[in-house]
């Protein structure tokens, strides 16, 4: 447990920081093809990860999964060494410890306490205590927060529309995305009774259709504008993923997996514009302010749609008085997780019609003549 704390702590700053070194270093204009063309390595990971974890847990030892990360590991560590330029501030901030320990409190006991729920390995006051104790450190925080002039999490950055849609519109629509990769090989293998491997090599289609996605994303901002892309593809994603409760015994595999690729390749989409949208009016110094709150809400939000996904499996359970899951108990979760993802067109529409107009290459001036003949 100790060993996967660290781990945790470890990994957690990968994403933010390499984020920052990113934003910082280019220039607004160009931060979508450059956001675009840093997730494709990382989409390898997605893509080779389920079926390569699926085969060594099928015909060799699970212990493989993690002692294959060792030689990965010192390769990343001799690449970042080597290519990453060692950015600092001039004048930075004093570090906010109090915060720290109750903005950390906060998310780490609201997101382990909502990943646990419904799962039953950890007893319910146990679960409870986690919640209430990440309420009452987010509360505390944002008491801390408007007495502190350089808080850790700075709130005033929810006061930017493109900012505030980002967080808010993103953490509802990762809701949905965040249990699909939980419910999805749950269905498979407890449902459809495939091996690890078999089931690997069907999931891994979701990453396969993100890299397609990548490679288009900046003309498709461009040609459509931020709002219009974040609106309309929200629901597109949507209905995807809600394809996914479509899932029965003797569907062809072909079927699911075109589901499976069509939807990430629109979910890519909107992640990449969800994720570029929040620098949109963010001031240089505040960077880092932002590429951290950016990340804390982001593991905030998939671990909730992994406690919804198996909160409405577990209710399927009791209402059918079985403690056994079946393929049956699935495709209301896919619905409803769905639907939460899609309710995040509430929040985008409340966008700006030109809204990251400097980040999608388009001129203010077009991307209000552009919202005039999307009416």
């Amino acid at each position: 447990m100790f060993a996967r704390i660290v781990q945790g702590a470890g990994g957690a700053m990968m994403t933010p920081v390499g984020r920052l070194i990113m934003v910082r270093s280019i220039d607004k204009r160009r931060l979508v093809n450059a956001m675009s063309l840093v997730t494709i390595p990382a989409l390898i990971g997605p893509i080779c990860g389920p079926p390569l974890g699926g085969f060594i847990t099928t015909y060799a030892s699970w212990h493989w999964i993690f002692l294959i990360n060792v030689p990965i590991g010192f390769v990343g560590i001799a690449m970042a060494s080597r290519f990453i330029p060692n950015i600092r501030i001039e004048h930075p901030d004093p570090f906010d410890f109090v915060g720290f320990v109750l903005a950390g409190g906060a998310i780490a006991g609201l997101a382990f306490g909502l990943s646990a729920m419904g799962l039953e390995f950890l007893p319910t006051s146990v679960v409870a205590s986690l919640l209430c104790g990440g309420a009452i450190s987010a509360l505390a925080y944002l008491i801390h927060a408007r007495r502190t002039p350089a808080p850790i999490l700075d709130l005033n950055l929810f006061r930017l529309p493109t900012f505030r849609a980002s967080i808010f519109g993103g953490f509802l629509f990762r809701l949905g995305i965040g249990a699909l990769p939980f419910l999805l090989p749950l269905l498979l293998q407890i449902g459809f009774h495939l091996t690890p491997f078999e089931s690997g090599l069907i999931t891994f289609t979701t990453a396969l259709g993100s890299m397609f996605m990548k490679a288009a994303v900046a003309s498709v901002l461009h040609r459509f504008g931020y709002r219009n892309v974040l609106l309309y593809n929200a629901l597109i994603s949507s209905v995807f993923l809600t394809a996914c409760a479509s899932f029965v015994q003797g569907m062809p595999f072909a079927a699911m997996v075109a589901i499976l690729l069509s939807g990430g390749f629109f979910r890519s989409l909107q992640f990449t514009a969800i994720n570029t949208i929040a620098y949109a009016e963010i001031e240089p110094a505040k960077m880092s302010r932002a590429t951290a709150m950016v990340a804390a809400a982001q593991q905030l939000s998939l671990s909730t749609g992994v406690a919804i996904g198996a909160l409405v499996v577990e209710l399927m359970l009791r209402l059918r008085h079985s403690t056994t899951m079946g393929i049956n108990d699935f495709p209301p979760a896919f619905l409803f997780v769905g639907l939460l993802s899609a309710s995040a067109v509430f929040i985008f529409m409340r966008l700006p019609h030109d809204a990251g107009a400097e980040l999608a290459g388009r001129k203010p001036e077009a991307a209000g003549e552009s919202a005039e003949l999307a009416r």
